[in-house]
């Protein structure tokens, strides 16, 4: 039969199928409220089962995450300055809960995207029409000759751990560490979580020890030439500890490829070893496991995504979101995540409710780093999707200007970095 005489043709069945998929969540709805499961409850999954509660109504959403409480990264490295503890950057799900968000404390260990489906540790499997996985980052044990996760209690990485644990060891190791020590850091190369992370550690490491034990050195063996808010960071640590900190770029021999934890030593590209007496090992990272079984990531470990959507490009009907994502140059931020978890949760209620996707957004991402004490800085950047990746438009840094404007604006930032983190919170976890 021929195209002709049914009335049917190739680009009129493409129509058609089309119609049908976009119908298919209106039947949905008709049996029942459609379901949008939330995989992970850091900042973006909780951000994004809040939103869509909020915005979403009509929607019934699920949170999988295996605890009660999320204990952030960022003010995370306060601790080791003294200047937090651990309740403080502990945030329970209680809020979400409350506004009718069924949060389900079990582990997903795997998706059948086919079905539809993620299944639980525990044996359960849930059932969705749209699926938001936020799982956050693995570390690439191994990475560093030398480094396991066994190693990880004689030199801590505290780059994650849903209770705390490692950060506190690393705080315990610097009051345990005689006066005149040395405090080394390996830091790896782009991408990894939070990238002023390692730079604001050695800052809250310093500032600990100038109180504690002035006479201690910081050694920060870099994998890269470069870092976030690179000036900024160095005007601080030269102003605040002197030449306390040695920062060691990769071109200067600075990435750390073996450690020997009997002896307590760090050895770098060209075979240089470096004794330490706390060593603090941020590893390689790739997007976590559950991302990688499912198929979604590529050969960087990430997960490609689309930039108005963020729906895997291997998976549409997941939306990938945070830390996991393959998103350059938008960094692995609390901000980035919270900001595009909306999107995404946009993106997905109108794709359930046969509607185009929202006018192409604007994602901004604002990061505050604390230096020393009443001293804070911050960058700004603005991203927008384009059909090949993301675009980004500095929004600018902190000024370097004169010494005594300089101060307050830094005592000021300082103050504002505390506002923006009580306010991302409330509206992640609240």
């Amino acid at each position: 039969m021929t195209g002709s005489r049914t009335g049917i043709t190739r680009r009129s069945f493409g129509t058609m199928a089309a119609a049908a998929a976009l119908a298919a969540p209106a039947t949905l709805r008709a049996q029942g409220r459609a379901r949008l499961v939330v995989v992970g409850g850091g900042f973006g999954g909780a951000s994004a089962a809040r939103f869509a509660r909020v915005q979403y109504p009509q929607l019934d959403v699920t949170l999988i995450e295996p605890k009660d409480k999320f204990i952030t990264c960022p003010y995370g490295n306060l601790i080791l300055a003294g200047r937090r503890t651990l309740p403080q950057i502990t945030h329970a799900y209680d809020g979400l809960v409350k506004r009718g968000v069924n949060h389900v404390r079990d582990a997903a260990v795997a998706i059948d995207p086919s079905a539809r489906t993620v299944h639980l540790a525990g044996g359960q499997s849930i059932a969705y029409d749209k699926l938001i996985l936020s799982p956050g980052i693995a570390i690439r044990w191994g990475g560093i000759a030398g480094y396991d996760e066994a190693a990880a209690q004689t030199f801590p990485h505290a780059w994650l751990g849903a209770d705390g644990a490692q950060i506190t060891l690393l705080r315990r190791q610097l009051e345990e560490m005689p006066d005149g020590g040395v405090v080394g850091l390996a830091i790896p190369p782009n991408p990894f979580r939070c990238p002023p992370g390692p730079y604001e550690r050695i800052s809250m490491v310093a500032s600990y020890l100038k109180k504690a034990k002035p006479k201690s050195k910081i050694l920060a063996l870099d994998a890269k030439d470069q870092f976030s808010k690179q000036g900024l960071f160095q005007d601080g640590w030269k102003e605040l500890y002197g030449d306390m900190v040695e920062w060691v770029p990769l071109g200067k021999d600075g990435k750390v490829v073996r450690v020997d934890l009997k002896e307590k030593v760090f050895e770098t590209e060209f075979g240089n070893k470096h004794k330490v007496d706390v060593g603090n090992v941020i590893p390689p990272q790739s997007a976590a496991r559950i991302a990688i079984d499912a198929g979604l990531t590529n050969e960087s470990g990430w997960v490609p995504v689309n930039t108005r959507t963020f729906e895997a490009l291997k998976a549409p009907h997941i939306h990938v979101i945070g830390d996991a994502t393959l998103a350059t140059p938008m960094p692995k931020s609390g901000y980035i995540a919270n900001t595009t978890a909306k999107q995404a949760v946009a993106a997905a209620a109108a794709a359930l409710e046969g509607k185009p996707v929202p006018a192409d957004p604007i994602y901004y991402n604002t990061c505050f780093s604390h230096v020393g004490d009443d001293y804070g800085i911050s960058v700004i950047n603005i991203f927008r999707p384009t059909d090949t990746g993301f675009q980004d438009t500095p929004g600018g840094v902190s000024p370097r200007g004169p010494l005594a404007e300089r101060r307050e604006q830094r005592r000021l930032e300082a103050l504002h970095a505390d506002t923006w983190y009580a306010s991302i919170t409330q509206d992640a976890f609240s």
